[in-house]
């Protein structure tokens, strides 16, 4: 096999693959700097339409509802993944949903003109919906193309997106610039630009080749889109590995969510991939995205958005001391970016590419689906549970995510396995080869207990 280049097609279809990984990141931080602004638009809403104060429990509820809808959204998508890739391939897929993406950015971006809090809390759930389906287009998508070598640096541009995403989403929720009472409408409708860019480039970008040779048999277009993307003319081994992942997927029935679960050589990688999503998301990171705002208020910083830029998780110990020490604020932050970095290096990238690794052709649909519902129903929990348990315990509900942690840092430490410079076959095969070993271990103490009763009823 020829040396494996970063070509010029190679960055064009990565980049223009994680604009979807932008609008994930986008939409999560989005609804963060402006929450008075649209907590007063619930209220003045409600008020004219049930001609009286609503109450401060229906008010909550609502907000909570905006904020946690978008994660409903997303356990829908993320679990609705496998029937576009395998239908409409990977980057048609990614296609066709941004039709999602600019009716939720239409219904949230019209909502204030309608008066109409259903628009904005369907809006949420649509957007939701697309960037479910993101998380598990984006992560296959860019596995898919990389060359081997490459895959788990080009993996981690899944979740530079998401953070780039994040970041512009509380700059651009300033009051300076889209976060103002008559211009945070524009904020959240902003998210049909990228819609709408990224369906203008991806007709230029290739379908994933192992899609093309393994589910269309289109060996010829998938040699010459990895030759051009790969920069070699040298593909025969990675064809190869393809065929021979066909010629496997041929003679097993379609993999299903259920028999993921239930097939011994897909057990232990589907819990990997459950638990490492949980891990990031337990890690109480999004906590902070969606309500970081108010967290830094409480933390004594004077210009809380401005520190939200910078979201992360708040220090137990700072924030608790922090009331206290006027300088501690500071610290608070300085905190926060020490953990931001830390989750960006581990939990933040590595749940949604190592999913891709672990599976072969076959049942990584499924199981991109299975994880992505892992991942938005924790997100889900967090976002709808975090404000009553940080009412309930204050600054001490980070020990609960700090407990969380270390429960994942020894599982992964135990149980992950290093996926770098393996192929898909040499992981599949490894999963395989321990799922006989535990059978045959079970087989062997289960002959073993039946031989004394079997040597006993010989003499009887």
């Amino acid at each position: 096999m020829g040396p494996q280049k970063v070509t010029p097609s190679l960055i064009f279809a990565i980049a223009i693959a994680t604009i979807g990984s932008f609008q994930f990141g986008y939409n999560t931080g989005v609804i963060n700097a402006p929450e008075t602004i649209i907590r007063d638009f619930l209220n003045y809403t409600l008020e004219e339409k049930l001609e009286n104060l609503p109450s401060d429990v229906l008010l909550t509820s609502l907000w909570s509802l905006s904020v946690a809808i978008f994660s409903v959204g997303g356990m829908i998508g993320s679990f609705s993944v496998g029937l576009f890739v395998n239908r409409f391939g990977r980057r048609n897929s990614m296609l066709i949903v941004n039709m999602l993406a600019i009716a939720g950015g239409c219904l949230m971006g019209f909502c204030k003109l309608a008066e109409s809090v259903e628009m904005l809390i369907l809006g949420r759930l649509v957007i939701g919906i697309f960037c479910g389906l993101c998380t598990g287009f984006v992560p296959m998508y860019i596995g898919e193309v990389s060359p081997t070598a490459l895959r788990g640096a080009f993996g981690t541009l899944n979740q530079l997106g998401i953070v780039i995403g994040i970041l512009v989403a509380q700059i651009f929720g300033l009051e300076a610039i889209l976060g103002s009472e008559e211009l945070w409408p524009v904020l959240l409708g902003f998210t049909i630009i990228p819609a709408i860019l990224q369906s203008a480039a991806l007709p230029f970008c290739p379908e994933s080749p192992r899609f093309l040779l393994i589910n269309r048999k289109e060996e010829e277009s998938a040699k010459e889109i990895l030759q051009r993307l790969w920069g070699t003319q040298d593909v025969s081994q990675d064809i190869q590995e393809m065929k021979d992942e066909s010629a496997r997927m041929a003679q097993e029935k379609r993999v299903t969510v259920v028999e993921l679960f239930r097939a011994p050589s897909y057990q232990q990688p589907i819990i990997i991939s459950i638990v490492l999503q949980l891990s990031q998301q337990l890690s109480g990171i999004n906590a902070v995205f969606y309500y970081s705002t108010g967290i830094f208020k409480d933390a004594g910083v004077e210009e809380p958005i401005y520190a939200t830029i910078g979201a992360g998780v708040v220090n137990t110990i700072f924030t608790v001391v922090s009331d206290t020490y006027s300088w501690m604020s500071f610290v608070c932050i300085g905190a926060i970016l020490v953990f931001v970095a830390f989750f960006e290096i581990g939990p933040g990238p590595i749940p949604w590419f190592i999913v891709a690794e672990l599976f072969s052709q076959g049942p990584r649909p499924a199981a991109m689906a299975v994880a992505g519902c892992s991942n938005w129903t924790s997100n889900f929990l967090v976002g709808l549970l975090f404000p009553s348990a940080a009412f309930y315990l204050g600054a001490y509900v980070f020990i609960i995510f700090t407990g969380f942690l270390v429960i994942f840092l020894i599982f992964t430490f135990f149980k992950v396995p290093e996926t770098r410079g393996r192929t898909f076959e040499d992981i599949t095969r490894a999963f395989e080869g321990q799922a006989a070993d535990r059978a045959g271990k079970a087989s062997s103490m289960e002959m073993n207990s039946v031989q004394p009763f079997k040597e006993s009823t010989t003499h009887v």
